[in-house]
């Protein structure tokens, strides 16, 4: 049996003008501005609101309590992707910071064995995050120096081991890769090459995006700032249209005034990561982490010798954030929030044809819901 519902006074990312949308079956099978609902159909007024895709976080280290780099079975996931499914998460990246060579194996194929449970929303596991461990030691911020490695051919091929097709981003510094090798290997596996980390010149930029990284990571962090008689890696990504950044929206890792400037250099470029730990979902306090504590505070995560290490701010309360500090309007900051990832790694930005577990409503830039939970009878398709 066919169910049909309609949408009415949509305001879409892009559009100026309210929209119509058509729901079958729990997917939207139409937009314009000019259709017409059959007579007694149900239609939901939105008023003016805003409907997006959910969020994508390329860059979040845990949830709940659970570190990612530290998984020993799956049991933990579907936690996890049902409560950022919750927190208008559609997908993510767990991201496995430097760690024992076997700890990030063991994290790899948890991960790669997961299946989710169909029956149940959960936001989707895109594939990890790798962040190190072939990062600068004199940028290496939170990662523990003991599990860095050199970038070279033999050691990527010994990290990623039989786990390649698990991994999404690898995180790397490229001034490691003296020989030329690994970064354009790693491309060839399919993986988006991020650099960070980094204390690369601007030519070893220049010369790492043309061989095939497409990414920063936690633009400001971890590199140096800019300068104008060395501009160095930051520089080199705000510059090469061919570069997306990526950068923790939470006002802490980077002034607002400086998310300006990267919203002024790159905003078609930018995207906002969480870089979200282990205890987002729980609240400020002290926790563990390999074998040392983060204490947070006001969602802010730091090491007890201060170094800064990752929030506990939710990626969609950044777009908040972003439109309170004046950064960019609110229509800009939910770009960086739900479409800008997808397209960093190649994800379809279209609404056609989604499922409506893949909708927000938002009545603000604080204020959103699954679309889903306001139909009656609720349409939960999970393709």
């Amino acid at each position: 049996m066919m169910t049909e519902q309609w949408l009415d006074r949509v305001q879409l990312l892009g559009s100026d003008r309210w929209q119509q949308v058509q729901l079958t079956n729990g997917k939207v099978t139409a937009i314009g501005t000019d259709l017409i609902p059959p007579d007694g159909s149900e239609v939901l007024d939105f008023g003016g609101d805003y409907l997006s895709l959910g969020g994508v976080d390329l860059q979040i280290n845990g949830a709940l309590g659970i570190p990612f780099p530290w998984l020993k079975t799956t049991e933990p996931l579907p936690k996890i992707g049902r409560y950022l499914w919750q927190e208008g998460i559609d997908a993510y990246a767990p991201t496995i910071v430097t760690a024992p060579l076997a700890e990030i194996h063991t994290a790899l194929r948890v991960i790669h064995e997961y299946v989710p449970n169909a029956q149940e929303p959960e936001a989707k596991i895109l594939g990890v995050h790798l962040e190190g461990p072939f990062l600068n030691p004199q940028k290496r911020g939170a990662h523990p120096q003991s599990h860095l490695q050199p970038l070279s051919l033999e050691r990527v091929q010994t990290v990623l081991g039989e786990f390649s097709d698990t991994v999404q981003i690898l995180t790397l510094a490229p001034e490691l890769d003296t020989n030329g090798e690994a970064l354009p290997y790693v491309r060839q596996l399919g993986i988006t090459v991020s650099l960070g980390h980094s204390l690369a010149t601007v030519e070893e930029a220049q010369a790492a995006f043309d061989a095939g990284a497409t990414m920063i990571t936690h633009a400001f962090n971890a590199m140096p700032p800019l300068h104008h008689r060395q501009p160095g890696l930051l520089a080199a990504a705000l510059t090469d249209q061919r570069v997306w950044c990526g950068v923790i929206g939470d006002g802490v890792h980077v002034h607002p005034q400086m998310l300006k400037v990267l919203w002024q250099c790159a905003g078609d470029r930018l995207f906002l990561v969480s870089d979200a730990l282990a205890p987002l979902g729980l609240g400020d306090g002290v926790y563990p982490w390999d074998q040392r504590h983060i204490e947070v505070k006001n969602g802010t995560a730091r090491l007890e010798d201060g170094t800064l290490c990752g929030t506990t701010v939710p990626l969609l309360a950044m777009v908040g954030r972003l439109v309170d500090w004046g950064v960019c309007d609110f229509e800009a900051a939910l770009t960086l929030a739900t479409l800008n990832p997808r397209r960093a790694i190649g994800l379809t930005t279209a609404l056609l044809g989604q499922p409506v577990t893949h909708l927000l409503r938002w009545r603000s830039p604080h204020h959103y819901e699954r679309l889903a939970s306001e139909l009656h009878p609720p349409l939960l398709s999970h393709d």
